[in-house]
C-alpha cells in the first residue's frame, strides 16, 4: 500500500510538473505584457520597459524562466514558496490566500448540495421508475442542465433578490399564491410516496391541505419579518428526522437503534436553551465547534448504551441523527437574528442582495449578524449552481442504480428474503456510489477552480475571478498561481478517487497488483 502510494504521487508529481511546464511557456510566448509600453508616448516609456522586464525576468528566455518559478514554487518542502509577483504590484501568494476562501466559501456549499440532493433524487427516480415523479424529475433535470447559469443567476437576482425584497415590505402572501404552493407540494409528495391511485390522491390532499395552511399561517402572523422554529417545532422536526435517519439507515424494525435516536433527539431539544444561552453570551466559531464535539460524544455513548452487538449501525444512526437536530437549534439561532439584521441600517428591510461576498457597510460586531449577512450574500449564488450542478448528479445516480438493481447479487439478495431497504442501501446504494466516486471527487477538485461566470454575475472576487485577471491582463506569474493550485488539486482528486475504490469495494485491492 505504501508502496503504490508513494508510486502514485510520483507519476502525478511529474504530470502536474509537465503540464506547468507546457502552459507556462505556451502562455509566455502567446502573451506580451510590454506590449503597451512600446506603444507609450511616456517620456519615461524606457525606463518603465527596463524596470517590468527586470521585474518579470523577461530577458530570460520562456524555458529557463520557467525553471526560476519553479525553483519558487518549490520553497513550499521548506516553508518559504514563492510564486512571483503579479502585474498589479501584489506578490501571488498573497493574491491567492485571499481569493482560495472566497471560492471555497462560493463554490463549496453549492457543490456539496448539488450531490447530496442529485443522488438522493435520482436514487428515488430509480425505484419510482417511470411513474409520474420519475418522468417530471427527468424533464426538469434536462431543463435545467440545458439552461446557461448566467441566465439563471439573473432570474434568481429578479425574482429572488428584487421582487422579494420588494414583497418584505408588505409581507402578505396572496391567496393565489397559497393555493399555488399547494397544488406543488400535493404534487410533489405525491410523487415520491407512489402507491396506488388512492394512495397517490390521498397524499396529494394531505400535502395541499397542510402546505397552503402553513404558509397561509405564516402570511398572517408575519412570520417572515420574525421567523423562528422555537422548542415545540425543534422537537417535532427532530422526533421526524430521528424516525427518518432510523428507516433509511437499519429499519424501523430495529427498536434499539430508534431508540438511541429518539433520546439523543430529546436531549438536542433539552439543550435548546443551554444551547441558546451559550450563543448569546460566547458566541464564537471554536465554542460551536466544542458543542458539535460534545454532541458526538454524547451520540456514541447514547449509541453504545442501547446497544450490545453490532454497535456500529446504531452508533452511527445516533450521531446521524444528533448531528441534524442539532443544526435546528443553530438554524434557529439565524431566524432570531432575521429581524434585528434587516432593520440595520445597512439593509433597511433589503435583506437579499445580489452582488458581493458581504455588505461592507454592516460594521456590526455581532457574531450572528455579521454571519448571517455572509449567508444571505451565498444564497443566490449557491442556489444558482446548485441547480444546475445537481440535474447532472439526478441523470447519473438515476442510470447508475438502474445498472446495478439488474446484477446477479441483487436478484440473489431478494431470493434470500431481505428486505427492500437492506437491499437497496446495504448492497445497491454502495456498489452505486463506485462509479459516482470519480465524479464527486472531480467536483469537489473543480471547486477551488472556482465558478468564473457565476462569480462575474455575482461580483465574487475568488479563484475565477483571478484567472480572468491574469488572462486579460497577460499576468504570467498570477496566472501560474492559479493554475497550480487547480491543477494539483486534480492530480489529487484522482489519487483519492483511487483510494476510495478500495474503501467502497473489498475486492478492489490497491497495490496488490491484480
Amino acid at each position: 500500500m505504501v508502496a503504490f502510494i508513494l508510486r502514485r504521487l510520483g507519476v502525478l508529481g511529474v504530470i502536474l510538473m509537465g503540464s506547468s511546464f507546457i502552459l507556462y511557456n505556451l502562455a509566455a510566448i502567446s502573451a506580451d505584457p510590454l506590449a503597451d509600453l512600446r506603444l507609450s508616448t511616456d517620456p519615461d516609456r524606457d525606463a518603465k520597459i527596463l524596470a517590468l522586464t527586470r521585474e518579470l525576468q523577461l530577458d530570460v528566455i520562456p524555458p529557463l524562466r520557467y525553471f526560476l518559478w519553479l525553483r519558487g514554487v518549490l520553497g513550499i518542502f521548506i516553508g518559504q514558496p514563492d510564486f512571483g509577483t503579479g502585474r498589479d504590484g501584489l506578490a501571488v501568494l498573497d493574491s491567492l490566500a485571499l481569493a482560495i476562501p472566497v471560492t471555497l466559501r462560493l463554490v463549496a456549499a453549492a457543490t456539496l448540495l448539488a450531490a447530496i440532493l442529485g443522488i438522493m433524487i435520482g436514487i428515488v427516480t430509480a425505484l419510482r421508475q417511470y411513474s409520474r415523479f420519475d418522468y417530471s424529475m427527468t424533464f426538469i433535470a434536462f431543463l435545467l442542465f440545458s439552461l446557461p447559469v448566467f441566465w439563471v443567476a439573473v432570474l434568481l437576482k429578479e425574482y429572488l433578490a428584487i421582487s422579494f425584497n420588494d414583497f418584505l415590505r408588505e409581507p402578505n402572501i396572496p391567496f393565489n399564491w397559497i393555493i399555488g404552493i399547494g397544488l406543488a407540494s400535493g404534487l410533489f409528495w405525491a410523487s415520491v410516496i407512489g402507491g396506488s391511485r388512492k394512495t397517490f390522491w390521498t397524499t396529494y390532499v394531505v400535502a395541499f391541505v397542510a402546505s397552503s395552511s402553513l404558509v397561509a399561517v405564516l402570511g398572517m402572523t408575519g412570520w417572515l419579518l420574525d421567523p423562528s422554529l422555537g422548542p415545540i417545532v425543534v422537537l417535532v422536526l427532530s422526533i421526524g428526522i430521528a424516525f427518518g435517519v432510523t428507516q433509511i439507515s437499519v429499519g424501523l424494525g430495529n427498536r434499539k437503534a430508534l431508540g438511541a435516536s429518539l433520546t439523543i433527539a430529546g436531549l438536542s431539544v433539552v439543550a435548546f436553551y443551554p444551547a441558546n444561552w451559550v450563543f448569546d453570551n460566547y458566541a464564537s466559531a471554536l465554542n460551536i465547534f466544542l458543542m458539535v464535539c460534545a454532541l458526538i460524544t454524547t451520540s456514541v455513548f447514547i449509541g453504545l448504551a442501547f446497544s450490545k452487538i453490532d454497535r456500529a449501525p446504531i452508533v452511527r444512526t445516533t450521531i446521524i441523527t444528533g448531528v441534524l437536530s442539532a443544526n435546528l437549534v443553530l438554524i434557529d439561532k439565524f431566524m432570531q437574528t432575521w429581524k434585528p439584521y434587516m432593520q440595520t441600517d445597512a439593509i433597511n428591510y433589503r435583506p437579499v442582495p445580489t452582488v458581493g461576498e458581504r455588505n461592507d457597510l454592516l460594521n456590526s460586531p455581532d457574531f450572528w449578524i455579521s454571519n448571517l449577512d455572509v449567508i444571505t450574500h451565498l444564497f443566490l449564488p449557491t442556489m444558482a449552481l446548485t441547480l444546475i450542478g445537481f440535474a447532472g448528479y439526478i441523470r447519473f445516480a438515476r442510470g447508475t442504480l438502474l445498472e446495478v438493481l439488474n446484477q446477479d447479487y441483487i436478484r440473489t439478495a431478494r431470493a434470500k428474503g431481505l428486505s427492500e431497504r437492506t437491499v437497496i442501501m446495504r448492497h445497491a446504494f454502495r456498489n452505486t456510489m463506485i462509479p459516482m466516486a470519480t465524479i464527486l471527487v472531480a467536483d469537489f477538485a473543480g471547486v477551488i477552480g472556482g465558478a468564473f461566470i457565476t462569480e462575474s454575475v455575482f461580483a465574487w472576487s475568488g479563484m475565477g475571478t483571478l484567472g480572468l485577471q491574469a488572462i486579460r491582463g497577460q499576468d504570467l506569474n498570477l496566472l501560474m498561481g492559479v493554475f497550480f493550485v487547480t491543477a494539483t488539486m486534480a492530480v489529487l482528486a484522482n489519487f483519492v478517487a483511487d483510494l476510495l475504490y478500495s474503501a467502497l469495494d473489498p475486492r478492489i485491492r490497491v497495490g496488490s497488483g491484480a
